[in-house]
């Protein structure tokens, strides 16, 4: 599987600045304490040491300190065949995922948004298969042709026949996560081999400012319960949903993801959870939160430091737009994302190719995505200095006024160069842009030629069975 290694270091916040964000978190969490709903989960903490006032709920620092002493610092996650796909850690390896389904689907050969539709999944699914820079697809259930009551494990099973990587799924309700993960044991061979090679993650969110509703930590519960990696991620918006300031969101940001933690670990000690934080803007002029803003993802990044001092894998969000189409505005805010990604200590990055404010899904921004990746994995590779690629002797005989074309040293190493795919070296360019047309014929390609894997006989009659299940709702 393809993936950045980064050899540059960029700090966003420093150790300082990190550790007062860590004991400001600290004292919301033991002073201020969280709202929080689920009468299992509340008497987990309260096993654990935490001060239960009705449902607000105060954790002291021991308590907090505890549960980073026990929640993993390292997750792999596999493919469905349960190779390993995706090693997350604090270290500089970095993985990227698109969308299965979304609200809306940009269609790539009019460049306009439509309802998305359960076929669709099948597009998006080969596609980010085929590209070794999508290692997992988010499952997010939000077919527009799917009964709502069911949507998420529709979905989840769509993706799971056409997709052979590594699937984040969400779901609508309690309800169907139980049933989501257990549809996952049929393709694992069973429960005990999915969590010992899990090729799921769930994805959850608290609910900002100090919220925890009982959507939230149920869904803790059952993840840390089955020993599935779980993302807690609050979605805040600066102005909105957190103080305006970076400073502030991120402080508030990280509080409810140390109370995610506490929790995992007060289910089940050892379970597995993932640092995730989406401090966005308020945009005080149009009321959206902003996918694209700089501020937006100069947070992310100092998120990323804020899980990486902790020990824990960050998932962060990158090449997504505000824009409705693909558009210069939609490139330059994606490249801008990618770049800020790529320098940053995050190691999952999800949304890519999400437009609109996270209302649609565009295959073509998936694809240009996955260039511009293939750009960064070559410019994070830094500059290597050595005897060789100094070329001091190299230099001395070529002389005054040569050329390096014919010499050795050049046939030797101009394949470490990075060569584009789609974007245009050409000596004469045509007057107007074909980019989108070869982006077209890529993802024609692909479509025509990829096959993914298909399941094992019994796998496919056992999902069939579920899927007869959810069609007479």
């Amino acid at each position: 599987m393809s993936t950045i290694v980064r050899t540059l270091n960029v700090s966003i916040l420093g150790q300082e600045n990190i550790e007062r964000i860590h004991e400001a978190s600290l004292y919301l969490l033991e002073h201020v304490g969280m709202k929080m709903t689920g009468d299992r989960t509340i008497e987990k903490l309260r096993e654990k040491g935490a001060v239960v006032e009705g449902d607000l709920i105060k954790f002291p620092r021991l308590v907090v300190e505890a549960a980073l002493k026990t929640v993993p610092k390292e997750v792999t996650l596999y493919t469905r065949d349960g190779q390993p796909n995706m090693v997350i850690n604090s270290k500089n390896n970095v993985y990227f995922g698109t969308h299965a389904d979304q609200l809306e689907f940009l269609d790539y050969k009019t460049n306009k948004a439509r309802a998305y539709f359960k076929d669709d999944i099948k597009t998006m699914c080969s596609l980010a298969d085929s590209l070794p820079n999508i290692s997992f697809i988010l499952s997010v259930g939000m077919c527009s042709d799917v009964d709502p009551a069911v949507q998420s494990q529709v979905t989840f099973l769509e993706t799971v026949k056409n997709f052979s990587k590594t699937i984040n799924f969400s779901t609508n309700d309690i309800e169907s996560l139980q049933e989501i993960i257990d549809i996952a044991a049929v393709v694992a061979g069973g429960h005990k081999e999915l969590q010992e090679k899990p090729f799921i993650f769930n994805y959850c969110e608290p609910i900002p400012p100090l919220t925890h509703p009982l959507e939230s930590t149920e869904k803790l519960f059952i993840s840390a319960s089955n020993r599935i990696p779980v993302v807690y991620m609050p979605y805040s918006m600066m102005g909105g949903t957190a103080p305006v300031s970076i400073a502030g969101a991120l402080t508030q940001n990280n509080a409810e993801i140390l109370a995610g933690v506490v929790i995992t670990q007060a289910v089940n000690e050892g379970a597995p959870i993932i640092y995730g934080s989406m401090p966005t803007v308020f945009d005080m002029q149009t009321t959206v939160g902003s996918y694209a803003a700089p501020e937006f993802h100069l947070a992310i990044a100092a998120a990323a430091e804020m899980a990486d001092f902790y020990g824990l894998p960050f998932y962060g969000t990158a090449a997504c737009s505000d824009a409705k189409t693909v558009d210069p505005q939609a490139v330059a805010e994606a490249s801008m994302e990618l770049f800020s990604t790529s320098l940053s200590k995050a190691n999952i990055i999800h949304d890519i190719g999400v437009m609109d404010h996270c209302n649609s899904v565009s295959p073509a921004m998936v694809v240009i995505a996955s260039e511009i990746i293939n750009q960064l994995r070559s410019y994070c590779k830094g500059v290597e200095v050595n005897d060789d690629t100094i070329g001091l002797n190299v230099i001395q005989e070529v002389g005054f006024g040569g050329h390096y074309l014919q010499h050795e040293h050049t046939f030797n190493n101009f394949r470490s160069i990075w060569y584009p795919e789609l974007f245009s070296r050409r000596m004469m360019n045509p007057d107007d842009s074909d980019l989108m047309e070869r982006v077209n014929v890529k993802i024609d390609q692909i479509l025509e030629q990829h096959i993914v894997p298909e399941l094992d006989k019994t796998v496919l009659e056992s999902l069939a069975e579920w899927e007869k299940k959810y069609s007479v709702k």
